[in-house]
């Protein structure tokens, strides 16, 4: 949603200037969409001339100064002309996510980069060009996306959507849901609608559900409208300049103490206006003091009818309500870029006047706490990283603060110290070089005359930056950005709840759900597995908390794994489990933590399992589950770094200092690892020996003497598969016996399972193309042991 007046505004601006500037400007948006959907042909004969053309009016949106898309995928057409159709092709299927779209034509770019680019340092193909491109193609449904001009949008219109650096996926999905509301406000606007109509020709799209015009929109805000604040702002710029209610400094006392017109509510605005500086908007004062923003809005609003209502003063001309209402408190001027709102409001000078002349010492100036809440705290709590950090405690950790520094001084606004209370929450923040909340925290005892006491409740699995918090203007009037000096900050609630939303935004709290138990038995019903070999893999597991499943391809080893640890766990709780899969290109920055590009340099991003560690360290009394699928494909030193020593069970808990933010971290004694694998691929090395030794290996063998396989094989009744399972069970024998294989190369009984019917075709699909297949490779140097064993297997089906 955003502000709908602060968008006709926009509007009515954007038509002055629609025929004389704008259009003859911009109608090259219209001719390039035309241009490219009278020539695009994806299965033209020459790929790489077909597209070079059909994006030929396209000019500075696929190319500029320091940006060319265009020239680079078509350069790497005219290189790579069946694989670049693909992409487009892959972009334009409709069927899948958008973000997953263009994500993957995003990484195949970089790929092309690599064997094409001529030693090129990048491809430019982006989300600005890529959305370009689904705009051109599909011109009633996309729009071009820019970070920073749909911020400035966001901004200027009041949106509830955020866009965060970084944060691709949710800013494009934000992006889509946003424009689409702003084009469907197009369509009202009658006015708008028939000017542009007006100026179609033959050479343009004619846009009919007005997306393209909805991007020229966003243009006119970011490059045009949100500028009008740029310039210093003088006392003429305040409105309405020539209405006045008419009313003194005395006329206004008068008011103020009539109970009919100015209630408690009405004070409470006037006195928080006051004290906020007589200036601000409905966002501001609702952040600051506490109550909802139509509060403030509705309450002045009202406020304004009632003293028309009683004393006949003149009322402003505007068929907009609150322009008609507002000015007999108020005059107001359009809320700039670092304000929030779409209006800055001050109180009239006669009304600032009298409200010096009023007690308003019984009116309450923050809005009263819930029951039960009355005497809770706010607090900012500063870490300095070079001393101590927030990642040193653990969760539910107790750590003292002292009131006095080394040389004897009182900590600077040392009556924060004093007034902390037990039970009040706080914002966990770590300075430079981290400048992060990282935690949230809450006093545990007040202070004994040397020391305050807090505790650590929950570490953030991912960060709020300093750079975000600043960008708010609900902060601007927090403690701590008054004056960052000193270390224990007073918060409002306001300003306490605004940044706990920005938190659980990045940091959700899992919803509390129904979870279903999970037993051994389950387990044993559905793994297929011996009782005693699941029991030595589960002593196993507790021992070392770290494990590898290794076995032939059909054991069912990544299947295990989760079951194994829902198992362990008691309950099938996936949110307590995290699964990757290790790839030759698998890295630290990925697993851990590195610097990322995002739109104008690089910013530190955690990786899944630095982030799955905060999760579990912020519930110690639970266990949690890191299943790494295909590990011996990763390069294990590239990936894990120091954590080979970390991640040792007798290390679990001990504290290193990572290189890329030098903060300490430990990874906690409530997490296992449980890594995957196959024994039957000789392509791969053998896993690093440093690793090894922090793993115990487990061969899961195949299952088909297991009760839980005979009884399953039972139930499905058919004397082909029992003939079959016999045969696979003598051909394991020879495979284990034979020197060049071995018993990690047998085959799985996980090929024979899931099924409720078992059907002849069924069975001779598992022989011919995965089992065949399988013994063409182990015996390729063998074709009568390959051939034997083929007439066995085809001669159960005769």
């Amino acid at each position: 949603m955003f502000d709908q007046f602060r968008l006709k505004d926009v509007l009515a601006q954007y038509k002055q200037n629609f025929v004389s500037t704008q259009w003859g400007n911009e109608k090259y948006k219209w001719e390039a969409v035309k241009w490219f959907q009278d020539n695009w042909d994806v299965n033209a004969a020459d790929f790489a001339e077909m597209l070079n053309r059909s994006l030929d009016k396209t000019f500075n949106l696929l190319a500029s100064n320091n940006n060319f898309p265009k020239g680079m995928i078509v350069g790497f057409a005219k290189s790579a002309p069946e694989e670049v159709r693909a992409m487009f092709i892959a972009l334009f299927d409709e069927s899948k996510d958008v973000y997953e779209r263009m994500n993957a034509f995003k990484l195949q770019s970089s790929i092309l980069l690599e064997k094409y680019g001529n030693g090129a340092a990048q491809h430019y193909q982006y989300e600005n060009a890529i959305s370009t491109y689904l705009w051109l193609r599909y011109p009633d449904k996309y729009y071009i996306y820019k970070f920073g001009e749909v911020k400035i949008v966001a901004s200027e219109l009041e949106a509830d959507y955020r866009f965060k650096k970084g944060a691709y996926a949710d800013n494009i999905r934000n992006f889509l849901k946003l424009y689409d509301e702003i084009s469907f406000a197009l369509k009202e606007d009658t006015e708008l609608v028939n000017l542009f109509q007006s100026q179609l020709t033959d050479t343009c799209y004619p846009d009919p559900e007005l997306k393209t015009l909805t991007i020229d929109v966003g243009f006119y805000i970011s490059r045009f409208y949100s500028q009008k604040d740029s310039d210093i702002q003088t006392e003429n710029e305040w409105f309405p300049a020539t209405y006045t209610p008419g009313f003194s400094e005395d006329d206004w006392v008068k008011l103020l103490g009539d109970p009919e017109i100015f209630t408690t509510g009405s004070l409470e605005i006037m006195k928080r206006m006051k004290d906020y500086g007589g200036q601000a908007t409905c966002t501001q004062l609702a952040v600051k003091y506490g109550e909802s923003k139509n509060f403030y809005s509705a309450g002045s609003f009202a406020l304004a009818r009632r003293i028309a209502d009683k004393t006949g003063c003149p009322v402003m001309e505007e068929d907009t309500e609150n322009l008609k209402w507002w000015p007999i408190l108020y005059v107001g001027r359009y809320a700039s870029k670092e304000e929030q709102g779409s209006c800055t409001w001050r109180l009239r000078d006669e009304l600032s006047a009298a409200l010096d002349k009023v007690d308003l010492s019984g009116i309450e100036l923050y809005v009263k706490a819930a029951p039960g809440e009355e005497d809770r705290g706010y607090w900012w709590l500063n870490a300095n990283p070079k001393i101590w950090s927030f990642s040193d405690i653990a969760v539910g950790e107790v750590q003292s603060y002292t009131l006095y520094n080394e040389n004897g001084n009182k900590r600077r606004i040392f009556q924060n110290f004093l007034d902390a209370k037990s039970s009040d929450m706080v914002i966990g923040y770590e300075s430079n070089p981290v400048k992060q909340i990282v935690a949230i925290g809450r006093i545990s005892a007040e202070q004994d005359g040397e020391k305050l006491f807090f505790e650590k409740v929950e570490g953030l699995t991912s960060p709020i930056d300093y750079a975000t918090l600043k960008e708010c203007p609900e902060l601007e009037r927090m403690e701590y950005f008054q004056n960052p000096q000193g270390s224990l900050f007073k918060l409002t609630r306001g300003e306490y709840d605004f940044i706990l939303d920005m938190i659980r935004e990045e940091n959700p709290v899992a919803a509390e759900l129904s979870i279903d138990a999970y037993t051994k038995s389950d387990f044993l019903d559905e793994v297929y597995m011996t009782e005693k070999h699941y029991e030595n893999l589960v002593a196993v597991l507790r021992n070392k908390k770290n494990i590898i499943l290794q076995g032939a391809p059909g054991v069912g080893k990544t299947f295990a794994a989760r079951r194994l640890a829902w198992s362990v766990m008691g309950e099938k709780d996936d949110s307590r489990i995290e699964f990757v899969q290790f790839h030759q290109n698998y890295s630290y920055e990925d697993f851990m933590m590195g610097y990322k590009p995002v739109e104008d340099g690089f910013e530190l991003k955690y990786g899944i399992f630095y982030r799955f560690c905060q999760k579990a360290a912020n519930q110690p009394d639970k266990e949690f589950f890191f299943i790494i699928d295909e590990i011996n494909r990763g390069n294990m030193s590239k990936i894990f770094g120091e954590l080979l020593m970390l991640i040792e069970k007798d290390y679990r808990g001990t504290k290193a200092t990572l290189a890329y933010n030098g903060l300490s971290f430990s990874v906690p004694k409530n997490l296992y690892i449980i890594g995957m694998m196959n024994t039957a691929d000789r392509s791969l090395a053998m896993i690093d020996y440093a690793l090894r030794r922090r793993f115990s290996f487990f061969e899961v063998e195949p299952g088909f003497d297991s009760e839980g396989f005979i009884h399953y094989q039972n139930g499905l009744n058919n004397e082909t598969l029992n003939e079959l399972v016999s045969k696979v069970k003598d051909l394991n024998r020879e495979i284990a016996t034979d020197k060049s294989l071995g018993k990690g190369f047998c085959i799985g009984h996980s090929y024979f399972c899931g099924r409720d019917v078992c059907t002849e075709e069924w069975l001779h699909s598992i022989v011919d193309y995965d089992i065949l297949p399988m013994l063409s490779e182990y015996w390729f140097d063998d074709a009568n042991k390959l051939q034997r064993w083929e007439n066995i297997l085809q001669g159960v089906f005769q």
